[in-house]
């Protein structure tokens, strides 16, 4: 070190390292106050940016309010519930709020690793303002969710319909979609109508609607679903349908196709042959179709109940002949033709009111339009528009025309009623309601004629109705069988028939009529044969034996109040009526 002259060391200012030093300090906490402050307005910025997204009032593009809106509940006729909604939560995810792609789907996965992890990347990515995630989520996978805290997931609570009877209605009530639109059934009907209104207004939403009301019994409607499913079984067929009708009102008390489905599982209605057999089906009707045949020659005049008709021989058109399953061959009254299901005598029965006359008759009766009823799931009836002299007569016995269950329900309703028709309904009415809507199709004479005629097709020895009446045990039902074989390579198989029988109760004081359908049965024992009055007939009796008393219907096994259906010419030829 160099001491100066004077002696003393020379001090190197510590008051400048000092200076140099502070200013040093000073320097590093500017810059880091400066990358403090770009980092908070980042930050800020980006928050400012995220607050400034406009929200979207729509997913995947349907409106919240639609989505979110409420379907009212749909109860039977005696205020049990059909369909309600229930509230379940939904995920969505809104990517342009989106901070960390890749940490969202990590995280989301682990609670719903199903998610394939690539189209969840691609759902989360880009700007849209919502896209779906997964719907109809439970509430405890809502929870693990949102404990996940990622920005941009959430959820909405939207609406999801629920079946508590499951498959019992299914063809009846149908089913909604994911967004809780109605798709099939009287679901759809009402969107058609009110509801769809409701919730593009929104006025749906959140808010109790009130109930609909269908004309349906469910203590019915279980029965004869339940007889349905037993007849399956029983009888090995490869389907089977049944409606029932007040005949005044033409309310719908039951309606049941199987197979059915589930419509808490609308999937399951696209399984092959699960559509609805009673509106959407279309069949040769068979022997049922008589009743049509002697109601439109009755109440023509040109026929009389105590006519007689040759039925000795069969009926010649060319090279082909028209004969009877089981022919008596002999001269038979009209009553006879009808309780020995006569081919040849009905042929003739529809011979003296003449053709045309009888194609007229099956227009006034509806059978060539649809039924207007609310189901949207319906079929055009396939009959000729003219009829030839063998059309007309295959026609008469219910072959060469396919028509509904739904058409025959409709048909002998009114011709027990009194002979007006009446629209049928899913929809509750009184008869005060119906009685404007009525259109006269015969005379109230020709409607106590065919009572007749049902009844003693039930009662007496040889008619087709008798294994019926032996089900039904006193509750005075009468109706027809109907046997139609099925065209298989363009001809009539008698290995593979569609069963039928029409029918109508109590008959001497009527108020229900109803038609079931069994398609392609098996004989039930060795005994029993495959025509319509050893499995639809019988399941008609086991059906009416046990709705009956539901229905305050007492029975009668000491056969008087049969004798009041008898009419008076009737009596006068057959003292004893039947």
């Amino acid at each position: 070190m160099t001491i100066a002259a004077d002696g003393l060391v020379p001090t190197i200012s510590l008051d400048g390292v000092r200076k140099a030093r502070g200013n040093l300090t000073q320097a590093r906490i500017r810059w880091m106050i400066l990358a403090l402050v770009l980092g908070f307005g980042a930050v800020g910025g980006r928050l400012v940016q995220l607050g400034m997204v406009e929200t979207d009032t729509t997913i995947e593009g349907q409106t919240r309010d639609a989505i979110t809106a409420t379907r009212p509940p749909i109860l039977d006729r005696n205020g049990l519930e059909m369909a309600v909604d229930i509230r379940v939560p939904s995920l969505y995810a809104e990517p342009r709020r989106i901070i960390d792609i890749e940490e969202a789907v990590t995280k989301l996965r682990t609670v719903l690793p199903d998610l394939s992890e690539e189209w969840l990347r691609n759902r989360l990515t880009g700007d849209k303002g919502f896209v779906w995630l997964r719907r109809e989520l439970t509430p405890a996978i809502e929870e693990q969710v949102m404990r996940l805290g990622i920005p941009g997931i959430d959820f909405i609570t939207e609406s999801k319909r629920f079946y508590p009877a499951m498959n019992e209605a299914s063809h009846v009530l149908g089913s909604t979609n994911v967004d809780n639109q109605g798709i099939a059934g009287i679901e759809r009907h009402m969107d058609t109508e009110s509801i769809a209104l409701l919730q593009e207004l929104g006025l749906a939403r959140g808010n109790a609607l009130t109930p609909v009301e269908l004309s349906i019994d469910m203590r019915v409607q279980h029965v004869l679903h339940d007889q349905l499913t037993d007849a399956m079984t029983r009888y090995q067929a490869i389907a089977a349908a049944g409606a029932m009708m007040d005949i005044y009102t033409g309310e719908i008390v039951a309606l049941a196709s199987l197979p059915d489905f589930n419509p808490n599982d609308p999937a399951s209605a696209l399984v092959k042959d699960t559509f609805n057999r009673v509106t959407s089906g279309i069949f040769e009707p068979g022997s049922i179709f008589k009743t049509v045949t002697m109601a439109g020659a009755l109440d023509s005049g040109m026929v009389r109940i105590t006519d007689d008709f040759d039925a000795r021989y069969g009926v010649r058109f060319g090279r082909y002949t028209i004969d009877d399953f089981h022919g008596k061959h002999r001269i038979l009254s009209l009553p006879e033709v009808y309780k020995y299901s006569s081919n040849i005598g009905t042929i003739r029965v529809m011979q003296a009111m003449g053709k045309d006359n009888y194609r007229a008759f099956l227009s006034r009766m509806k059978f060539d339009q649809r039924v207007q009823f609310e189901l949207p799931e319906m079929r055009v009836p396939s009959v000729p528009k003219e009829l030839s002299e063998v059309g007309a007569a295959t026609a008469s016995f219910g072959h060469g025309l396919s028509v509904s269950p739904l058409h025959m329900l409709t048909a002998y309703a009114a011709f027990v009623n009194g002979g007006n028709y009446i629209a049928p309904t899913l929809y509750k009415r009184s008869v005060a309601e119906a009685e404007p809507l009525y259109e006269r199709v015969i005379q109230p004479q020709t409607s106590a004629y065919i009572r007749y005629l049902m009844r003693l097709n039930a009662i007496s020895t040889g008619g087709s109705g008798s294994q019926m009446n032996k089900a039904a045990q006193g509750y005075r039902v009468g109706g027809k069988t109907g046997t139609a074989e099925k065209v298989v390579d363009g001809r009539y198989s008698s290995n593979k028939v569609t069963n039928f029988f029409a029918s109508a109760f109590p008959l001497d004081n009527p108020r229900y009529a109803m038609v079931i359908m069994v398609d392609e049965p098996k004989a039930e024992n060795p005994q029993s044969g495959t025509t319509a009055g050893w499995n639809a007939g019988t399941l008609t009796g086991r059906v009416v034996q046990r709705i009956a008393p539901m229905l305050g219907i007492a029975p009668d096994f000491e056969g008087l109040l049969d004798q009041q259906i008898v009419p008076p010419e009737v009596r006068r030829i057959f003292p004893e009526g039947y």
